[in-house]
């Protein structure tokens, strides 16, 4: 019987049956071993390495055995094994059940416990003296009959290291001798006995590509960091600060010649160093988590606490994320916790069984992306999800997580027609098993990470989601505005004739900007699947296509809220994004994409040094339309200040900035701008200014003086000319 579950990998509970075991007569212990082709085997002292006994073979398939009389006390030891071509020394798993087991009733006690327990963790214990090096496997299969550890250290045979199951549902083992980089992955066995596609971990802190995806053990301390200085600034407020975030795809933002992606250590360079000179303060990152297919931008994951091994190591994404702290630039990253992909080496139905999805297809099914759905109430994917969230800020040391399709969690009808979905407890179309989970993720992010940021994409109006828990919100730190998104771009794409039509739409955004803390987003999905580039969704011939742009992105850094914008964007690209092209870096030697990369970095620069165009974005009393009538002409003015600070003489901030866009390519003279308060002014960036590209329009005298002439809501008002298709961004210089 006992052979028949070795050779068939059925032993559920092999620290009853293999290593040291009490002699059932009551004299001494039974040395066990399960060694498939050995032909024989001796045990030594752990220490010393003193032969204690020749085993004997009493089953040719591989199992030795010896009884102890003479021996009273339990020993550690070791096996020297001789097969037909050589003889090795193997420390027996099977005398380690302690260590094995050890942790896994305070995993759940926090969410960080989950992964610094399960997966592949590397282990030293004291023996005696003797320092056992080694790995402890530990994965959740709560329905699985038997589970084996598999890798190239012991032939990918599931026989040779069946693993212990715990009362919780986790399968465990610690095999001493594997060390960082060797590969594995686990064997597991349904509720039927049949075996199941082997599995890769998925707490796995790295993984194979294709056609293995084989996890293979890492070592999470062997990088040191150097982003002190970097992580102690960054325990402030993020709504007050400067946030212009590149939006980066790694895979193809720059190739090398041969068309290979950049890897880690080269963006650690190449892309810190870009970022660095245009002025962005972040970089967000398209998912990393490791993915199986290429062609889902990373937004199918299967290992979400491993960084992708496409471009290198765990230590090299550290490498990278370091460099970018240490140049003053903030990691944000792309998380997925809204659905996963069914492949056989994946999560689906890990141990046969539903283990994170939903089992009705109504709810663990997403029609969209033909995958998978958490199950959100249940309390082991919470925790798994939460973890695999906390493992970047801890391990890795990002700055922030940007959620994905956040609609699609909270909502039970999400792209679903009648009859598809089935209602909560009250028979509407919320689930509050996501709504429970967002909350709670949110809630342990800022509490163990209070200077990271929660950012949400959530395309309905779903009641504050970047409010806090405690009032009734989901608790995310900022929420992608893409209301703004979709207004601004259907104004922008009319010819200018026609926006007279389509005014409100550019304003809407300011009837509920102060609704959520938003942030200005044209993100990678805007350009592609036939939506044009950015450059190529404006009208009109080559030239007013670039100034549309141009004067587009100076009214996205005037309006109040961070901005994001997706690479590419910033050199006028023409082609839509190819995840598969590199961006069209080569458009560079011509003056046009020139230009607008010129603008792009002085806006940044700009915004950075202007702290009324940041420090209160989400204060009402700090905007102010200044023109939101002037359909006719297609014209909008608008004061951003900081109120109660640096007050002038006359009771009025100091700190402010006047926008004003002209999204028509007719030049207007003698414009009249109201202006807070007397005092010489000047245009301080202009869209149009010929090192962009623009046409060079003259505004009028270098310094402006206000007259008392009140204008606009204002007591005072200047004069200026505003050129075609253009943003221009005026300041008082003096009195």
């Amino acid at each position: 019987m006992l052979i028949d579950e070795l050779n068939s990998a059925r032993l559920i509970k092999p620290f009853e049956v293999l290593g040291l075991q009490p002699n059932p007569n009551g004299k001494g212990f039974i040395l066990r071993a399960w060694l498939p082709g050995a032909k024989e085997c001796r045990a030594l002292t752990l220490k010393g390495k003193k032969e204690i006994c020749v085993l004997n073979l009493i089953n040719p398939d591989g199992l030795f055995e010896q009884v102890l009389e003479n021996v009273t006390e339990p020993f550690h030891y070791l096996f020297e094994v001789q097969y037909a071509d050589s003889k090795v020394e193997v420390v027996d798993p099977y005398q380690f059940r302690d260590e094995a087991f050890y942790g896994l009733n305070t995993m759940y006690e926090t969410p960080e416990n989950l992964y610094k327990t399960l997966g592949a963790q590397l282990v030293e214990i004291d023996i005696d003296g003797v320092k056992v090096k080694g790995t402890k496997f530990a994965v959740y299969a709560p329905s699985a009959t038997c589970v084996s550890v598999i890798g190239d250290f012991n032939f990918w045979d599931g026989r040779r290291h069946p693993m212990a199951r715990s009362l919780l549902g986790h399968w465990v083992l610690f095999v001493p001798g594997l060390g960082a980089g060797q590969r594995y992955k686990f064997e597991i066995k349904d509720v039927n006995g049949n075996r199941l596609p082997h599995k890769a971990d998925p707490v796995g802190f790295y993984h194979e590509q294709y056609p293995s995806f084989a996890s293979i053990i890492s070592d999470q301390n062997s990088y040191q960091w150097h982003d002190d200085e970097w992580r102690k600034s960054q325990q402030n407020d993020k709504l007050v600060q400067p946030m212009s975030i590149y939006e980066v795809h790694l895979a193809s933002w720059k190739r090398h010649q041969d068309g290979s992606s950049l890897n880690y250590r080269e963006m650690a360079k190449e892309l810190v160093d870009y970022c660095k000179e245009m002025g962005y303060t972040h970089i967000e990152l398209l998912p990393v988590m490791e993915y199986p297919f290429s062609g889902s931008w990373g937004y199918q994951p299967t290992g979400l606490f491993a960084p992708t091994s496409r471009f290198g190591g765990i230590d090299d994404f550290k490498f990278f994320v370091d460099c970018c702290h240490q140049n003053n630039i903030g990691v944000i990253l792309d998380w997925v916790p809204a659905h996963f992909p069914t492949d056989a080496h994946g999560l689906a139905r890990f141990d046969g069984t539903p283990v994170y999805e939903y089992e009705d297809p109504r709810r663990g099914w997403h029609p969209d992306w033909n995958s998978l759905i958490y199950d959100f109430g249940r309390d082991t994917v919470r925790n798994f999800l939460v973890a695999s969230a906390l493992i970047w800020l801890d391990y890795y040391h990002v700055d922030g997580l940007r959620v994905d399709a956040v609609a699609s969690m909270l909502y039970w009808d999400y792209s679903r027609k009648d009859g598809e979905w089935i209602p909560n407890v009250n028979g509407g179309n919320i689930n509050y098993e996501a709504v429970s989970f967002l909350k709670w993720f949110n809630e342990t992010v800022y509490r163990k990470f209070p200077g990271a940021m929660t950012i949400a994409e959530e395309s309905t109006a779903f009641t504050g989601v970047s409010r806090p828990t405690y009032t009734g919100g989901l608790g995310f730190g900022f929420k992608w505005n893409m209301g703004w998104m979709h207004d601004s771009l259907e104004y922008m794409k009319q010819d200018p004739y026609f926006r007279k039509y389509h005014h409100g739409e550019m304003s809407f955004s300011m009837i509920y900007a102060y609704n959520e803390n938003f942030i200005l987003s044209i993100s990678h999905d805007e350009v592609t699947h036939g939506k044009h580039s950015m450059l190529y969704k404006m009208p009109g011939d080559e030239w007013q296509q670039a100034a549309n742009l141009r004067a587009f992105l100076g009214y996205q850094y005037g309006h109040p809220g961070k901005v994001l914008n997706f690479m590419g964007t910033e050199i006028a690209q023409g082609d839509e994004w190819n995840h598969d092209a590199a961006v069209e870096w080569w458009l560079l030697q011509f003056d046009k994409h020139k230009g607008m990369q010129t603008l792009v970095k002085d806006l940044n620069n700009f915004y950075r040094n202007t702290p009324a165009l940041y420090a209160n974005d989400y204060d009402p009393e700090a905007f102010r339309w200044l023109d939101v009538s002037d359909a006719e002409h297609s014209v909008f003015a608008m004061l951003r200040t900081i109120p109660n600070r640096d007050l002038g003489s006359d009771g009025t901030p100091k700190d402010q900035v006047i926008m004003v866009s002209n999204f028509t390519p007719v030049p207007y003279v003698a414009y009249r701008l109201g202006v807070p308060c007397p005092g010489t002014y000047q245009v301080v960036l202009n869209t149009d200014d010929k090192k962009y590209w623009g046409s060079g329009y003259s505004t009028g005298p270098e310094k402006l003086q206000a007259s008392n002439i009140s204008w606009q809501g204002q007591y005072h008002s200047l004069v200026l000319d505003l050129p075609p298709l253009a943003t221009i961004f005026v300041k008082r210089i003096g009195d």
